[in-house]
């Protein structure tokens, strides 16, 4: 069979909705300046589906270090990747204060979370080790982990007798081959808000002989005293080997990071190959980083705003009845049961009906017959959002309930 015919067979899960989903529930397009209100088809709707999370992506502060640092350097400087001839002082002081302010004697950049995090898993790992990672890690991790051509042993989502089984297995197997173990998990699970168990993880070291990397996308700059994470609301941050976050979310930003001790950065520094092998973060990128670390740090406000936030969007929703799972964090679940074809056309009926514009989970993601609808609350939201918010939940549940959206589904079908 030639290579491309069996794509037109077998389009993949999300890709056999493509004629149908393009441009409405699959790449959409919001206009107009980020924030919890923006453009969409022309009628403004309540945003729930950027990771905007303490509200920087317009914060005026920020705009004007990121306008500024464009016209002085332009998108080109640095040239080349950085072991070449595209290191600078502001990389160097980025990684500084990072690793400052994440509890670490030292921080490398990554141009992307995504492409970093695969890169990292691929350096650290030999042949002879043994990877232990958690059933629900972000596709990512899976990615990363499939590069990996020894050993892999994946746990139950935060069990931790299943972790425990899942060790013994590595210990046994390292000691057949010489080689280490490397335990990953998430911070906090973005699809469904549950924070990882680090704290118990963490616990086990001394019976268990492994590495811990964790990637805290959803923690950084949300959870913890400062805003350092996961690993400091648990008060574990010293105990975690290897800290990854990206700054796509609180940030509002392009690029990542990794931190750990002064050793093992610098071992990534000369092996993370999407890096030795790729262009240098642009310097406008490094300084507005800096920017909102600082205001970040300087600014505890902007977390307790988005915590107020949290916290008036969830009790709501609890107080309405919905299911929104274990989280413990930002992210906000809100679990229904219906068909595919039913989350299809109550996000619909959000969108165009009650101006909601939230992101929907279904199959294989979820288990079939349920359906997540995850928001993603900000700083920059308002009482007014939210309260408009839960008042659509409920009206849309009680359509679903009634069977509304199981009738009008009929004619939903995929290619």
């Amino acid at each position: 069979m030639d290579l491309f015919a069996k794509l037109a067979e077998d389009r993949g899960p999300l890709g056999k909705w493509s004629k149908m989903a393009h441009g409405y529930y699959m790449f959409p397009k919001l206009e107009g300046e980020l924030g919890s209100r923006m453009m969409f088809r022309g009628k403004e709707k309540i945003i729930w589906s950027i990771n905007n999370y303490l509200g920087l992506a317009n914060h005026p502060e920020v705009r004007k270090v990121d306008a500024e640092a464009a016209s002085e350097w332009g998108l080109a400087y640095p040239m080349g990747a950085r072991m070449m001839s595209g290191e600078s002082n502001y990389h160097e002081q980025l990684e500084r204060e990072l690793a400052e302010f994440v509890g670490k004697e030292d921080a490398m950049l990554l141009n992307y979370g995504y492409q970093g995090i695969m890169s990292i898993i691929d350096a650290l790992l030999g042949r002879h080790d043994v990877v232990v990672y958690d059933k629900d890690n972000h596709a990512c991790i899976y990615d990363g982990v499939r590069m990996h051509i020894g050993k892999r042993l994946p746990f139950e989502h935060n069990d931790i007798n299943s972790f425990k089984k899942q060790m013994e297995k590595a210990t046994a197997l390292a000691e057949e081959t010489g080689g280490g173990i490397l335990v990953i998990t998430e911070g906090v699970f973005g699809m469904r808000g549950e924070q990882g168990i680090l704290k118990e993880i963490c616990a086990l070291k001394g019976q268990y002989n492994f590495r811990l990397l964790v990637d805290d996308a959803h923690g950084f700059g949300t959870l913890g005293a400062t805003g350092a994470g996961a690993g400091e609301e648990q008060g574990v941050q010293d105990k975690i080997d290897l800290y990854f976050s990206t700054f796509a979310k609180s940030m509002a930003s392009i690029g990542a990071f990794v931190a750990g001790d002064n050793s093992v950065m610098e071992y990534l520094r000369y092996n993370v190959r999407s890096q030795i092998f790729a262009k240098s973060l642009p310097m406008p990128l490094v300084i507005g980083n800096l920017k909102r670390l600082q205001l970040l740090r300087e600014n505890p406000g902007l977390k307790e705003k988005l915590w107020e936030n949290v916290n008036l969007l969830q009790d709501g929703l609890r107080a309405k009845g919905f299911d929104l799972g274990l989280t413990n964090t930002c992210v906000t679940p809100v679990f229904m049961h219906g068909s595919i074809e039913e989350a299809i056309v109550l996000v619909h009926d959000l969108r165009e009906n009650y101006n909601i514009f939230c992101s929907m989970v279904v199959y294989p993601v979820i288990p079939k017959g349920m359906i997540l609808l995850r928001l993603i609350p900000t700083a920059s939201h308002t009482k007014e959002d939210i309260d408009i918010t839960v008042a659509a939940f409920s009206e849309v549940a009680e359509k679903l309930k009634a069977g509304v959206y199981a009738r009008q589904a009929e004619t939903v079908k995929p290619e």
